[in-house]
């Protein structure tokens, strides 16, 4: 898939990043997803190392798979190199689950961070989304799709992607 361009929620400014890419690749049973974040890179707040939790109360970019919905799973990738992993039997309603560790790659300059995270899955309708948060505690919420209200990349039409 070539990549395509993550929407801000139109309730959400934010101030440092121009745009972010994302792309997902599949090959046989693994999915590669990367995010491109163009802008101001320091003045987002990157969360340390530590242990896997609520990364999606940061800054992290999160990838939606559903073979067919209601289920689905979602993963969470922080530019810390930690992440998560959650199984929903519908709608938000789900726990974490263990899979196999990701690869996860960060590269970072002043202007650009790239996260590219490789998974064993497989998926047709796929969500991919950002929670940025600045230097100053503000959050920002990307998204291929928002639905109206407030941001909920859970909603069955965030999975706005779809694999052959």
């Amino acid at each position: 898939m070539p990549s395509a361009a993550l929407v801000r929620h139109p309730e959400t400014p934010c101030a440092a990043l121009r745009a972010i890419e994302a792309s997902v690749v599949r090959d046989r049973n693994e999915l590669r997803v990367a995010y491109v974040l163009e802008g101001e890179i320091d003045r987002l707040r990157l969360p340390p190392p530590r242990a896997a939790g609520a990364l999606w109360q940061h800054t992290c970019c999160e990838l939606f798979l559903a073979q067919a919905l209601p289920a689905y799973r979602e993963y969470n990738f922080s530019p810390s190199g930690e992440w998560a992993a959650y199984s929903f039997g519908s709608y938000r309603n789900g726990a974490a689950v263990q899979i196999p560790d990701p690869r996860i790659e960060v590269k970072r300059d002043r202007e650009r961070l790239e996260l590219t995270a490789t998974i064993q899955a497989a998926a047709r309708k796929i969500g991919l989304s950002a929670v940025i948060e600045e230097d100053n505690g503000s959050f920002s919420y990307w998204a291929l799709r928002h639905t109206p209200g407030k941001p909920d990349f859970h909603h069955p039409d965030a999975f706005a992607l779809e694999l052959p």
